[in-house]
Order: C-alpha cells, then structure tokens, then sequence
C-alpha cells in the first residue's frame, strides 16, 4: 500500500511539473546604480485614458519581476521610483524580458513575447523618423533666429515630406502587422490625429485578426468608425440635448426646424483657435441669420463661468449647450470629435453636408445652401 501511495505521489509531482504554466512572468533588469528597495509601478489607461497602478514591486540587485494574467494583450507603462520617463511594455501572457539603463529609459528592450515582438520591431523602424524629427526642429531653431527666411521655406517643404514618409510608414507597418497590438494603436492614432479619412482607417480595421479587433484599441476603434459614420456627410445628424447657460435643456431637433441652415460649433473658451474662428463665425451668422442660419454652439469647458464669459466677450449670440466634461462631453462623443475647434454643417432636413468648414469656406457653403 505505501508502495502504491508513493508511486502515486510520484506521478502526481511529475504531471504538475509538466502543466504548462498560464499567466505572464515579466523579468527585468537595470544597468547603472539604482538602490536596492527603490520602488517600480506597472500602470495603464483607463477609460478616461488615466494612468492607473497595475501592481508594484521593488529592485533587488539590479532587477525585479511582475507576474500575473493578462488574457487579452494590452499596452503598459513601467515606471521607476526617481527616474524620469517609463518603459511601454505590452502585457501578455507569456516569459517577457525587459533590459534598459537607469538613464535612458526610453531606449529599453523589450521582448519575449509576440507582441512586444512586434512593439520592438516598429520602434526600432521608426527610430530614424524621431532622430529625423530632432534634427528637424533644431535647425528650424536656428533658421528662426537667423531670421532666415529662405531656409524656413526650405525646412518646411522637408517637414512635409517627412510627415510623408512617416505616414506611409505607418500605414505599411499595420498593412504587413494585421495581428499585431501596435498596429491597432498606431490606427487609432492616426484616426485621432485626422491624418486618414475614414474609409481608410475602416478598411485597415476590418483587415485586422479577431484577437486585435477583441482588445482595447481593437474596440475603440470599432466605436469611433461607429460613430464617425453615423457623422459622415450625407447621414442624418445624430439628436442631441444639453444645458444652456441659463440652466434650461436645449435639443438640436428643437434647432434645426427653424432655419433652414444650421452649424453644430465645437469650441471651448481655452482654445486658443476656436477664439481666433469665432470673430469669422460671427460675422457669417450676422450676414446670414437672418436668411435661415442657426447656429449651436457645443463647448466643452469644464467650468461654467469661463464658457459664459467666453460667450459674452466673444460675442456668440446664438444657441449654446454644454455639459462641463470637455472631451468627455457626450455629445462631442457622440460626434466622436477628439480635437477642436471641429463644426458640422446641416441642411434643412438635418442632413450633414459639410464638416470643419472655416474662414472663407464657410461663408461660400453657407451662401450657397441658403441661394
């Protein structure tokens, strides 16, 4: 019998050694001299796109460990007690392997695991567009001093052309990577940023693996094609409601039924190019309020008395809502606008027609629909 429960004991040891361990184990190591005991925090986004602490650990001899699970790959950020910067890392289940020194946190390697695989490959790529970029910028310093103009010119012509490069760079890099994290982030990005229209982010999007599609950026980017679609011109302009700066509820559709033209305006009192617009919006609602232009002005301050003061100094004598939340505001959400100043332009029926028309442009449409 004792022979029986050994063997058995035996076999049991054996089979759990040879389970395929689950979770990810991160191993890191610091070159340079960082103190025993010094803290390091492994932290990520959340919703509101806000740094949160993961977990936390401490360097012993030069190197510390993370461990735990991570089903669905996502980016995090190591940061060091003292340091300045952090180290992005993509969690994923699996052994992943972090080197860098103490004063270049930057230019860690990461590594171990598919997608930091793939994280390593594009910064490695596009390491010689931000050396590009540096030196870009510092002989635009020195034009501007010299004050010459004729290299300002020339310097400008370069930025647009490395702006080029960097873009096709990109897009070459999620057209090849379809499973990769970082293709999905570099997408969101230039979906934000405005650099692709939306026919191309949705067609780069739909090329991606499910298992990109399922993760976080894989999700923002399928609501904000949602919801730009629903805002692409040609659509019905999705309702909304908000308060005014007298406390009532004002809804677009209470709006759009008096005029014949109306402008959804999204601005804030601390953008500093919404204010220099408005002089130019003012005077097209003056020239044209009367023929059937409506405007609604949708602010996304995040205190009242500055949106009012705003308005007055401005001299904004149309219809304004706002919810205080600044790009949290929902119905900049449900516009999917992420910068501003951004504006729709409806016809009659509510239609969108025209979207961030501004100066002389917006005149010209605004003449147009309503002759």
């Amino acid at each position: 019998m004792k022979k029986t429960v050994f063997a058995l004991s035996i076999t049991l040891l054996f089979i759990a050694c040879n389970i395929e361990k689950t979770g990810y184990a991160l191993k890191a190591t610091v070159d340079g001299e960082v103190e025993d005991s010094t803290k390091v925090y492994l932290r990520t986004t959340d919703s509101l796109n806000q740094l949160v602490e993961i977990d936390t650990a401490q360097i012993t001899e030069g190197s510390f460990e993370f461990e735990g699970n991570q089903e669905i790959p996502q980016l995090h950020y190591i940061f060091i007690e003292g340091l300045m910067g952090n180290v992005p890392v993509i969690l994923e289940n699996g052994s992943i392997s972090v080197k860098f020194q103490r004063d270049s946190l930057s230019f860690a390697k990461v590594g171990g695991t598919p997608q930091n695989e793939f994280f390593a490959d594009f910064m490695e790529g596009s390491r010689s567009f931000i050396e590009m970029g540096r030196s870009f910028n510092d002989d635009m310093r020195k034009a501007a001093a010299a004050r010459d103009t004729a290299m300002i010119e020339s310097l400008r012509e370069e930025s647009l052309e490395l702006q080029e490069k960097m873009k096709n760079f990109n897009i070459d890099f999620i057209k090849e990577n379809p499973n990769a994290l970082v293709s999905a982030l570099i997408l969101e990005n230039l979906m934000r940023t405005r650099i692709l229209q939306t026919k191309e982010v949705d067609s780069l999007f739909q090329n991606f693996t499910p298992e990109i599609k399922a993760t976080k950026p894989g999700k923002n980017l399928e609501k904000q094609l949602e919801r730009t679609k629903a805002t692409d011109i040609g659509e019905v302009a999705p309702d909304f409601s908000g308060p005014t700066p007298d406390g009532t509820v004002l809804a677009l559709n209470e709006v759009t039924v008096k005029g014949k033209v109306t402008l959804i305006d999204f601005w804030a009192a601390w953008c500093r190019p919404c204010r220099v617009e408005n002089p130019n919006i003012v005077n097209v609602y003056n020239k044209y309020k009367d023929k059937g232009l409506n405007i609604v002005g949708v602010s996304l301050d995040a205190r009242e008395e500055q949106w009012k003061q705003a308005i007055a100094q401005d001299g904004l004598e149309w219809h304004h809502v706002s919810h205080l939340k600044r790009f949290q505001d929902p119905v900049a959400q449900l516009y999917n606008v992420n910068a501003i100043p951004a504006a729709f332009l409806l016809d009659e029926n509510g239609v969108i027609v025209a979207k961030n028309l501004r100066g002389p442009a917006l005149e010209k449409k605004v003449a147009e629909l309503l002759n």
